[in-house]
């Protein structure tokens, strides 16, 4: 058998290729850190806003507290919902404190961990699966969960520059909204109609494998026959409609949950600017630089609602409320419905093996 001749340097490149994936979620980890770090350090050179907050934070109503820690609850929830409605299209059922469970702990994987949202979303397709979801279906839900929230966020944030008028033109967000909006609604509209999707996927693979001859024939029919699987979901209108407005829910719910912090500290809500900001510093979010958008949320946050009339010390402790209840209060909460849900789990293989023993020990009695 004739081996082809590799090319000098090869085998030492596709080595070093591999390291680098192997550590790159990690060094962004670090890098997302020491930025985190660098805002913290900036914000610290506002010494004297830092400890006006820190008042404010001591003098804390805590009846708008606990209603804040309610919206939060609530858009975890929604979040939840939109997952369940997804799961309802392919016949899979999964009861709302389960899915419930199911995002808290999501959450806090993607927001505390390197390579956080790849980690999540294998947790999150795992769930599916024990919930009966085949792996076409499960990686389908994982996808159609992003679309739902990005097309549901992109509404949110098209809103908030509608209500802020003329001051948000001013900050140039309109063409980048509008842009952002635009790309959600077509997303959403191509995941919607499955013959887009097939049409679109088929004629990648057809594509790839004329001008790479990749993939081989065993991986296209795999490709092809988990595609045929796709096709027989179909998605409502009625449905539709459903992950949208729960999707919209879940953010302005979490949004309810700002204004609800600036009650608690005794400040007004800027209200006209308050929906742009949170789009923008939930957008600013999802951006692969810290981890849960730490650092990079509480600076937009409160630049672009300083910018637009609220008081910047008040300002400061409200934002920092928000993300104490939003970020880190979920943390250990959803790490310890992650272990919960992998305590049940074990439980319940444990009970289906004894379960088995019984059965046989039955039949052998028989």
């Amino acid at each position: 058998m004739t081996v082809a001749p590799r090319a000098p340097g090869t085998g030492a490149l596709s080595v070093s290729r591999r390291r680098l994936r192997r550590v790159w979620p990690w060094l962004r980890y670090l890098l997302g850190m020491g930025l985190a770090a660098l805002a913290l350090w900036a914000l610290s050179g506002r010494r004297g806003e830092l400890s006006g907050a820190t008042r404010y934070l001591s003098h804390i109503d805590w009846v708008w507290l606990v209603l804040a820690v309610v919206f939060e609850v609530g858009s975890l929830v929604a979040f939840g919902l939109v997952q369940q409605r997804l799961l309802e299209a392919g016949q899979v059922h999964m009861g709302l404190r389960r899915v419930t469970a199911v995002t808290v702990a999501v959450t806090a994987i993607a927001n505390s961990m390197p390579a956080g949202p790849f980690v999540s979303s294998v947790f999150a397709f795992r769930q599916y699966r024990r919930q009966g979801a085949d792996e076409a279906f499960a990686g389908w839900t994982l996808v159609a969960v992003f679309v739902a929230a990005a097309v549901s966020l992109a509404i949110v944030a098209a809103a908030g520059l509608a209500i802020a008028g003329a001051e948000g033109a001013g900050f140039d967000l309109v063409w980048v909204t509008v842009g952002v909006l635009a790309g959600a609604l077509v997303l959403g509209a191509l995941f919607v109609q499955q013959g887009a999707v097939t049409w679109v996927v088929s004629s990648l693979l057809r594509v790839s494998r004329r001008l790479f001859h990749w993939p081989g024939e065993e991986a296209a029919a795999r490709v092809d026959a988990l595609v045929g699987r796709l096709s027989l979901v179909r998605l409502s209108a009625g449905k539709v409609l459903s992950v949208t407005g729960w999707g919209v829910a879940n953010w302005l719910l979490d949004c309810g949950c700002l204004a609800l912090s600036f009650t608690a500290v005794g400040v007004g809500i800027p209200w006209k600017g308050l929906l742009l900001a949170y789009g923008a510093g939930q957008l600013a979010a999802n951006l692969p630089i810290t981890p849960g958008g730490l650092g990079v949320v509480e600076g937009s946050l409160t630049i672009a609602l300083v910018a637009f009339g609220g008081p910047e010390t008040q300002t400061v402790a409200a934002v920092l409320l928000y993300r104490i209840i939003s970020f880190w209060g979920e943390l250990p909460v959803g790490w310890a419905t992650w272990g919960a849900l992998i305590w049940s789990h074990r439980g319940s293989n444990a009970g289906t093996v004894e379960a088995r023993i019984d059965v046989q020990v039955s039949e052998v009695t028989v």
